[in-house]
């Protein structure tokens, strides 16, 4: 503290003579006024309390109970042979129905429906106006669809060509050396 009870300054200037400006006093503690409390108590009524969230509670909702009889066994063959066996066999069977159920999509229907899809977007921005603006990138599209289509059936018809050969008889071929 300096002579006269105020605090020192916050910035020295050892090797001026000069005085520093005399800055706010508000960092000065005579100047500061004395905080006055509210008049209003900052806590909030019972009612306002009451009319939120905080009372009220969460239904219960029971979960799915485990069966103790499963657990036991499961337990029993965990200790007996180190693994669990039954666990292993439903997941496998699981992964085996889900399998089966789920028929693999035709890509070639696909591309049908995605060519069908196309044009008829493009007949709906031609009614709009704005045919000029899509035409080629959806007759772009519409190429590649068919060109993948065509790729697709040449696939198919040769297995079928393959499938034929091997069904057939091999006695109607003719032997050179006879």
């Amino acid at each position: 503290c300096s002579s006269g009870g105020d605090t020192l300054p916050l910035q020295c200037h050892p090797t001026s003579s000069k005085e520093p400006a005399p800055s706010a006093p508000a960092c000065s503690p005579a100047v500061r006024k004395p905080s006055r409390l509210s008049a209003k108590p900052h806590l909030r009524p019972a009612k306002v309390c009451q009319a939120g969230d905080a009372y009220t509670r969460e239904k219960f909702r029971p979960q799915a109970r485990r069966d103790l009889e499963k657990e036991k066994q499961r337990l029993q063959n965990i200790l007996a042979k180190g693994k669990d066996v039954v666990e292993h066999k439903v997941k496998q069977t699981l992964v085996q129905t889900k399998e089966e159920e789920i028929p693999e999509p035709d890509r070639f229907e696909e591309l049908v429906n995605e060519v069908q899809e196309r044009r008829e977007f493009l007949a709906e921005m031609e009614a709009l106006g704005q045919g000029k603006k899509y035409r080629s990138i959806i007759l772009t599209e519409i190429s590649q669809k068919m060109r993948e289509m065509e790729i697709i059936d040449k696939k198919r018809s040769e297995e079928m060509r393959e499938i034929m050969t091997k069904d057939l008889p091999s006695g109607n071929k003719s032997n050179p050396q006879d």
